[in-house]
């Protein structure tokens, strides 16, 4: 896996249909209300009962943002009210207080990410408060690998943030930029200066992050091939340890504020289609190698060392280094996986207040994992992660016949070994390096929750689409 697959556009747009991104397996739809508080409880305190208890990981979701960007479709508040935060922390400190209850001090958080939103809507003093109250509730681990990160607008930032940020042991930062053309910026209201940029990224470089991540997009409106090429050279001159280039899915019926995009600005399907093949040709050139997804890395970094020692994971946050751990999501909308099971919180702010003022989690869904679950969830993690399936590793595991098994799903899969996605070979599957970029297309063959409502291996207009 050392280098980019290579781009073939007739093929990615044969495969271009709404499907998963399995940051989780089964998917978020498939959640349902019979999973509640009491359940989260429970599950939560038989998880200490593991003969080794695995360590933690918590997302704090920051919903607050000062201005709408037209093409997201994330959970977040639109305000330029800074004082609207002071309450939101004071509850989510009560929430994390009550959770923290649920598991024995012993097991250390080894990741923390700060996600929304805009978590540095929040000034440092905030962010300080909350990290050193939630050191108070959790065990906070002091290990060299231990990953604490947040998402950062730079047009935010101030003078002595980073370094405010890095005294508090935060060590990460993925920065939105998605394109610096001023007419794109203009159609997606987001005005955001190359200059304000780049300090951003040279600031973090300077008390010493581990990793910086830059967020692209291609397919906004007004996007063109020689401004996307130029938002790729800047970026790229300034060599983040890792990219990630999502594919704009213009669903206004879903995300009101998309309906601000004139869908007429959009650029066509040959050209959207152009942008990926521009941005693989220059990450490529630049050194970088292919996570999976929409994810690239340089080789030194720790996702790509993960990648090779087959530590890899994928969760919520994307993909991560730390792949046994039990996520605790704090916040409005945050998903929680403890042991085999997931949950989410209310999605909207007041049902999220009104529970904890009524000393109640705010656990909203989730589902229990059942034994086909939790198979079909490995058999997808390893080909999101490594590329390939390890069917002895899977038949000892969980003694079956993978053959006799997943028979349905072996049925799916010779159209695209005919179109040179994917090996069978007698003890893995392979996604070859053309079928690197459709990972979830393979995946999409063992996922029982999609075979069940259709007959082909297409995915329902909830998701996001594949290019």
């Amino acid at each position: 896996m050392n280098t980019i697959p290579p781009f073939d556009a007739a093929l990615l747009r044969r495969y271009d249909a709404p499907g998963p991104r399995y940051t989780s397996y089964p998917t978020a739809p498939q959640f349902n209300a019979t999973f509640g508080e009491a359940q989260f409880r429970e599950h939560a305190r038989r998880s200490n009962a593991d003969p080794i208890p695995r360590q933690l990981s918590l997302y704090l979701h920051i919903p607050y943002c000062f201005s709408p960007c037209f093409y997201c479709g994330c959970n977040r508040i639109i305000t330029r009210d800074f004082g609207r935060s002071s309450p939101y922390l004071e509850r989510m400190l009560r929430e994390a207080e009550e959770v923290a209850r649920l598991f024995d001090r012993d097991r250390e958080v080894i990741q923390l990410h700060l996600g929304g939103g805009t978590p540095n809507f929040l000034r440092p003093v905030q962010i300080a408060d909350l990290i050193e109250s939630l050191s108070r509730h959790f065990h906070f681990s002091r290990a060299d690998n231990r990953d604490f990160s947040i998402e950062l607008d730079p047009r935010l930032i101030q003078p002595g943030d980073i370094a405010a940020y890095a005294a508090l042991g935060l060590n990460r930062a993925s920065l939105g930029v998605q394109d610096f053309d001023p007419e794109v910026q203009r159609a997606v209201n987001r005005i955001q200066s190359v200059e304000q940029t780049l300090q951003t990224i040279e600031d973090c470089r300077a008390v010493k992050f581990r990793s910086v991540n830059v967020d692209l997009i291609y397919g906004l409106p007004k996007q063109t091939l020689e401004g996307f090429g130029n938002t790729l050279d800047v970026v790229l001159r300034a060599k983040p340890d890792r990219l990630a280039i999502y594919g704009y899915a213009h669903l206004p019926e879903i995300f009101k504020a998309q309906r601000q995009i004139v869908a007429a600005d959009l650029p066509d399907a040959e050209t959207k289609m152009a942008l990926l093949g521009l941005a693989i040709e220059k990450l490529s050139a630049a050194g970088y190698r292919y996570i999976g997804m929409d994810h690239f890395a340089l080789p030194e970094d720790d996702l790509a060392r993960a990648q090779d020692s087959a530590s890899l994971h994928r969760n919520f946050m994307g993909y991560t280094t730390h792949a046994d751990c039990d996520l605790i999501g704090l916040g409005m909308s945050a998903i929680s996986h403890i042991g085999d099971t997931f949950s989410q919180n209310a999605r909207d702010l007041p049902s999220w207040e009104a529970a904890l003022d009524d000393g109640r989690l705010p656990t909203w869904r989730g589902m229990e994992l059942d034994r086909d679950d939790v198979l079909r969830s490995e058999v997808i993690q390893q080909l999101m992660c490594r590329a390939e399936i390890d069917i002895d590793s899977l038949e000892a595991r969980f003694d079956i016949d993978f053959e006799e098994y997943f028979a349905d799903a072996l049925t799916r899969l010779p159209a695209l070994v005919a179109d040179g996605l994917a090996e069978i070979q007698p003890s893995r599957i392979v996604a070859t390096s053309r079928g690197r970029l459709l990972l979830r297309i393979i995946a999409m063959c063992f996922d029982r929750y999609l075979t069940e409502s259709t007959d082909s291996p297409a995915a329902r207009p909830q998701y996001s689409r594949v290019i």
